[in-house]
């Protein structure tokens, strides 16, 4: 490989969410999903150069950033965009939120598909509105679509919006085009407004392909809008950019309205920078990650299979969240969390982050190098190998255990 994605990085001691969140000492951290991996090397020289000009004033985003963005989803995806669908701000929780906002008043119902991502509650929540769920269904090692369901639900003449996760974390789906149209059909029929939230679209693996919600058809293009950002694949949520894309001309005034009356217009100018690097010269780069990631994920299917048979892993079809079904252990998930963090140093989420459905999940994000991802597994396995020795051990009188307790 032409890039190192197996070398370690430190990344303690760097103000870092992800490793110097932890109170304990030595806690390893599988949780939040940034990678621990250097970015590509194209956007470090870009950077390098604009710290070196020594000035970083506020920015203005030119029209080559809008035409690098539009030149890579062409490329890469298929996806003409315009250059006036493009709502730039710095992140795409800010622009789920603007979008509720623009596009509801409170009390409306917005239709999400759970397990799903924890923001997508609370982006609806703030927003005074309603959550409605349409639970996905497990089936052997993946999860599919209950479309009866679906549709039962987005007939509610409540439901205004519904949050789409494509590719979807946490469960590894990549939507294929047959089951997007239907969603698509079903939120027509209902004139509901279907918000992808498209973030893990480059990291998708072999054998599976990522559609854009919009590119389906005209129909699906104006009664939709869709976030994107280089974020995830690139590593860089913290230089904070990403994109709004609504064709529908109206409906974009109005979420340019709320992205400016919630405050969140202005971006990073290192963001823009990053972002044309990215598209620009990060593909062959990009390329290498996404072969590194899934040669991880079938490591730890791998790993599973042989130590961890009660433990099985969802199919990982894109992203780097792997969705582990921890119910044979019997003990409830956010319980599960704080104690692999107090007695194995493992830091993973628990399921229940991701609604009722995840009771008993926990998720792992495995971009990390695969010496690091090995030292977690066999930490959760010395957890598993502990729990069950303490179960089996013998109990102690009842009133014995009641004296000990005081």
């Amino acid at each position: 490989m032409k890039y190192d994605f197996d070398t370690p990085v430190p990344r303690r001691g760097t103000d870092s969410c992800k490793w110097d969140s932890a109170a304990a000492e030595g806690v390893l951290p599988m949780w939040v999903a940034d990678m621990d991996f250097r970015t590509a090397p194209a956007i470090t020289e870009a950077l390098r150069r604009r710290v070196e000009h020594g000035i970083f004033g506020y920015t203005h985003v030119p029209e080559s950033y809008y035409e690098v963005v539009a030149g890579w989803f062409a490329r890469r995806h298929g996806w003409r965009i315009e250059r006036d669908w493009v709502i730039c701000l710095p992140g795409v929780v800010p622009a789920l939120s603007a979008i509720i906002k623009a596009l509801t008043v409170p009390g409306d119902k917005v239709l999400i598909q759970t397990p799903v991502y924890n923001c997508f509650f609370s982006s609806i929540r703030n927003n005074g509105c309603e959550i409605v769920t349409s639970p996905l269904v497990p089936v052997g090692n993946t999860y599919v679509i209950d479309y009866d369901d679906l549709e039962a639900k987005a007939s509610d003449p409540g439901v205004k919006l519904m949050l789409l996760c494509n590719p979807h974390n946490p469960v590894g789906r990549v939507w294929t085009r047959a089951e997007l149209l239907r969603i698509g059909e079903i939120c027509l029929r209902h004139d509901v407004v279907v918000v992808a939230d498209e973030i893990h679209c480059e990291l998708v693996f072999s054998g599976h392909s990522y559609t854009p919600f919009a590119s389906l058809s005209e129909d699906f293009l104006h009664h939709s809008v869709t976030c994107i950002s280089p974020s995830k694949a690139f590593n860089i949520a913290g230089l904070q950019i990403a994109n709004i894309v609504s064709a529908d001309a109206g409906r974009r005034a109005r979420i340019d309205r709320a992205v400016n009356d919630n405050e969140v217009c202005d971006v990073n100018p290192f963001g823009v920078l990053a972002t044309r690097a990215a598209y620009n010269e990060g593909a062959e780069w990009l390329d290498e990650l996404i072969g590194y990631l899934h040669a991880n994920y079938r490591c730890m299917r791998d790993f599973c299979r042989e130590h961890l048979p009660d433990f099985p892993i969802t199919e990982l079809e894109g992203t780097y969240l792997v969705w582990m079904d921890c119910r044979r252990l019997g003990i409830p998930s956010h319980e599960m969390e704080q104690r692999l963090i107090a007695e194995a140093r493992l830091w993973l989420n628990a399921g229940t982050m991701y609604g009722a459905e995840g009771e008993g999940f926990m998720r792992w994000n495995i971009a990390c190098p695969r010496v690091l991802l090995m030292d977690g597994l066999n930490r959760f396995l010395g957890f598993v190998k502990t729990v069950r020795a303490g179960a089996s051990a013998p109990q102690s009188p009842a009133g014995a255990e009641r004296n000990g307790g005081r």
